[in-house]
């Protein structure tokens, strides 16, 4: 079994560090927060699902939506998307991913909320 280690100071005092599914949760959320054509030098980093969340919830934006959690996800070389649940929200949108990671034979499910009032992305 492999191990990943990484650092992170968002939300942490004294200790950086994050290792394996802590490392893999923050990278993915990091990648959710970052609109697509933002990060410098890395035009092809980030998301589109910001430009989506005023978009009337049509059968082609769930599409859309969920080609673009799989580009993101498929970005990833340590995760794999089983599932994936979209629940249109009062502030904006809610999905609940179920993702298995190379380290592990058993799925999580981890539910992001992309919100349009603070423009952010967090787990809920």
């Amino acid at each position: 079994m492999s191990t990943f280690i990484g650092f992170s100071t968002v939300n942490r005092n004294k200790n950086f560090v994050l290792v394996d599914d802590d490392l893999i949760k923050q990278d993915l959320l990091n990648a959710f927060n970052i609109r697509q054509g933002e990060l410098v030098g890395r035009p092809g980093y980030g998301t589109l699902i910001w430009n989506y969340l005023f978009e009337n919830q049509t059968a082609e934006l769930e599409a859309a939506i969920y080609r673009e959690v799989q580009r993101i996800i498929g970005g990833d070389p340590r995760l794999y998307l089983t599932n994936l649940y979209m629940y249109p929200q009062e502030n904006g949108i809610r999905l609940q991913l179920e993702l298995q990671t190379v380290a592990t034979t058993s799925p999580q499910i981890l539910s992001i909320f992309f919100n349009e009032t603070s423009r952010s992305a967090s787990y809920s």
